[in-house]
Order: C-alpha cells, then sequence, then structure tokens
C-alpha cells in the first residue's frame, strides 16, 4: 500500500496507539499524585475552571509545537529552529531547551532514589542500603533502557501506561464509597481566602501553569513529529500527528479529572488546604486521612511507575537538545561533530554520571532549577510556535485560527506565573 495514500490516515495502526500512549507517559508523571491537592484547595470554581480548560490548553499548544517541528520537513527541533530563526536564535533556542529538560531528569533521578529508599524503610521495614548504590542501580537501569534506542524507550513507556492507568482508575473508583460532596459545599467567589489561601483571581491565575505542567508532553513531541514524517511522509504527517495529540490528550483529561474529582470529593477544601502545608502526594494524605494500608504501599508504586515514565520521555527531549547544543557549539568553533554513535554514548555517560552523583547529595538546588524550567516550558509550548506561525512561510496557513489567541494568552499568563513563582 502507498504510504501517501489518502485512505492511510483514517487508519488507526498499531504504533499510532504506541505513539499516543508514549505521550500520555510523558504527560502523566508524579506531578499528578499533586494535581488534585493543587487544583481543589482553592475550591470548587477553581477545579472546575481547570476541567474546561485543560483539554483545549493541552491540545492547542501541543498541536502547534507539532507543527512547527513538521515545517522542518523531518528534522528534529534543534534542527528546526535554526532552519526557521537562523543559527544564532536558534543556537539560542536550543540552549535554552537542553537547560529545561536535562535538570528535569536530574529531578526524576533524586526523586526515584528518595521513593525507592523511603519504600524500603517504611513500607517493607528494612535498613536501605547507601544512596549511592541505589541512585546507581535505578540510573543504570534506565541509561539502560535508553541505550536500546527510541523505539525501545517508546514502546516501555506505552506498556508501563496500561498498569498505571488501571491503578489510577481503581484508586478512584475505591474512593466512591468515601465521596461526601464537602467541596459543592460553600461555593464562594473568595476562592480559599478563609482558609488561608488565596482570592479567587489570584488563584485562577495560579492554576493556568499547574494545568500546563501536569499536561505537558512537549520534550516527546519532536520525536512523533520525525517518527511520523517518515512513516507517512510530509503530506499526511501533520494530519496524524494531530489525530494522535488529540486522542492522547482526551485519554489524559478524562482519566486524570476524574482521578481529581475522586480525590476532592473525598476531602475538605480545608484537608486539601492542609495536604498542600504539608507538601505530601493526595495518596500518602488519603493514606495517612482514612488510615489505609493499601494506599501507602500503592503510593509509592505509582510514584515510582509515573517517574520512570516521565523520565524516559523526558530524555528523548534531554537528549535532542544536547545533540544539537554539541553540534552547533562544534560549528561556532569549526569542528565537524556529526550525530552518530560516539555523540550518543558520550550523551549517555554523561547524563548516567551527572543523574547517578546528583542522587546521593540530593541538593534542595533543584527545586530553583524546576522554577527556572517552568517559564521556557510555556516559551517553548505555547509562545515560540506562535511566534513562528507569523514568521515562518510554511506555517502562514495557520494564520488568524482563533486558538491562535488562546494559545498565545495562556502562554502570557503561564509565563507571568512562572516568573511570579521565582521571585514570590
Amino acid at each position: 500500500m502507498e504510504k501517501n495514500s489518502s485512505s492511510v490516515i483514517h487508519k488507526w495502526g498499531s504504533s499510532d496507539t504506541i505513539w499516543m500512549l508514549s505521550l500520555y507517559g510523558t504527560a502523566i508523571g508524579a506531578g499528578v499524585l499533586f494535581l488534585p491537592i493543587n487544583a481543589a484547595s482553592g475550591g470548587l470554581i477553581p477545579l472546575l475552571v481547570m476541567s474546561v480548560l485543560a483539554f483545549p490548553m493541552t491540545f492547542f499548544s501541543h498541536r502547534a509545537l507539532c507543527r512547527f517541528v513538521l515545517s522542518g520537513k523531518g528534522n528534529d527541533i534543534t534542527i528546526v529552529v535554526e532552519q526557521q530563526f537562523g543559527q544564532f536564535l536558534g543556537y539560542l533556542i536550543t540552549l535554552l531547551y537542553s537547560f529545561a529538560l536535562y535538570p528535569i531528569l536530574l529531578m526524576y533521578s533524586v526523586s526515584l532514589t528518595n521513593t525507592i529508599e523511603s519504600f524500603i524503610q517504611y513500607q517493607l521495614h528494612l535498613l536501605p542500603p547507601s544512596r549511592a548504590l541505589i541512585a546507581f542501580i535505578l540510573v543504570a537501569f534506565l541509561m539502560l533502557i535508553v541505550q536500546c534506542g527510541k523505539m525501545l524507550i517508546v514502546n516501555i513507556m506505552s506498556a508501563l501506561v496500561y498498569p498505571f492507568i488501571a491503578i489510577l482508575m481503581i484508586i478512584s473508583l475505591s474512593l466512591i464509597p468515601q465521596w461526601t460532596g464537602d467541596i459543592f459545599k460553600n461555593v464562594s467567589l473568595s476562592g480559599a481566602v478563609h482558609q488561608g489561601g488565596n482570592g479567587l483571581l489570584l488563584t485562577l491565575w495560579l492554576l493556568i501553569p499547574v494545568t500546563v505542567y501536569a499536561f505537558n508532553h512537549f520534550p516527546i513531541i519532536s520525536s512523533l513529529a520525525v517518527a511520523k514524517t517518515e512513516e507517512y511522509g510530509e503530506e499526511l504527517a501533520e494530519q496524524k500527528c494531530s489525530q494522535i495529540i488529540k486522542y492522547s490528550n482526551i485519554l489524559m483529561v478524562v482519566t486524570v479529572l476524574f482521578f481529581v474529582f475522586s480525590c476532592s470529593l473525598c476531602l475538605t477544601p480545608e484537608n486539601l488546604h492542609e495536604a498542600k502545608i504539608q507538601n505530601v502526594s493526595i495518596l500518602s494524605y488519603l493514606a495517612n486521612h482514612f488510615q489505609t494500608p493499601f494506599l501507602s504501599w500503592v503510593a509509592p508504586i505509582v510514584a515510582f511507575v509515573a517517574m520512570c515514565k516521565s523520565f524516559l520521555g523526558h530524555y528523548l527531549g534531554a537528549k535532542e537538545g544536547i545533540h544539537g547544543v554539541v553540534i552547533k557549539t562544534g560549528k561556532f568553533a569549526n569542528i565537524d561533530i556529526q550525530e552518530g554513535k560516539i555523540l550518543h554514548i558520550c550523551t549517555i555517560i554523561f547524563i548516567f554520571i551527572t543523574a547517578w552523583l546528583v542522587s546521593i547529595y540530593n541538593p534542595n538546588v533543584l527545586t530553583l532549577i524546576e522554577s527556572i524550567s517552568g517559564p521556557v516550558f510555556a516559551v517553548f509550548l505555547f509562545l515560540m510556535p506562535m511566534y513562528a506561525v507569523h514568521t515562518v512561510p510554511a506555517l502562514a496557513k495557520y494564520k488568524g485560527k482563533p486558538s491562535n489567541i488562546f494559545v498565545t494568552i495562556m502562554g502570557l499568563i503561564a509565563v507571568s506565573v512562572a516568573v511570579y513563582e521565582i521571585f514570590a
């Protein structure tokens, strides 16, 4: 069958399912365990606003970024930015792209080490081995997976999604008998201010980036665009990528919102605000609140699977960024560095050593790095694609779309909040 046949785009293949689940796996990480607290601690209205905005914010922004990558005709994002914006700006954007994603890998390495160490100590009631050994085994395991290539990463991520969704739904359903509906009582336009929180407008403003980051999967979008261009050709790749992004986003929003609402309906806004102050995941808080050993066991397992999925998805983007920075730096120094096995191995060694060392020392500075990554995330996902629509000839056909205005406004809000949180 011809790859460019118009009928191909309407057929859903197994590779499309794998990519759809991989997008889900990249987006829905350990952050979902904090989303009910962040979204519902301000009461019912912010939760409803998030429910309305979640899908359009996620779909329109990621589709726009994917279209930008596709304008490079099969190249990854680090090459496309140079094609469309010139060598210097392309280098700067690639540097920021790498700087936004690489620290996330370090944070996941630290979090995974902490999760396993805590699980051994508090659930298994054993003396955990040294952090150095735990971190070495975890990072080595993840690096062994990524060394085997992009498609193995994508396949493993998609496989991990099935048990993750199943556990998420089982937990959500098991909480139904505990639903009280207290969150529907005393619905107030003052937000959570009576609980020591913020007023409604500030609560809604702060909620936008929470929603963005909860469903963010832009690190894997470039890999998706390149893979589907190879599989379907340039003409059909945009339609297929949009289809995959749409279905993955629907799956994300439906499963996560059900989990968020199920958790929120079990607790009062005061309980959620207390959980926010304690800085624990929703499963840990529920386990303590209802004194259920099941949740105390499930929480670290869910967190472990979620962080492994997200680590692998972010690795694909971080590797692109690191390779792009090395190759472009070589160009400025008149050194011809080729994309190949040597660069791939060097990248794996670099990430392994740095992730292992950072996991051992467990520095608090990673929280600051995450805050810095926040504005870069929003710029990449929302503002850069909208700028490209008005400057890149290949994207001119997307001008004047109502979704462009929506994405730009949401992007500006997300950037403003991220900057506010750095200096607050």
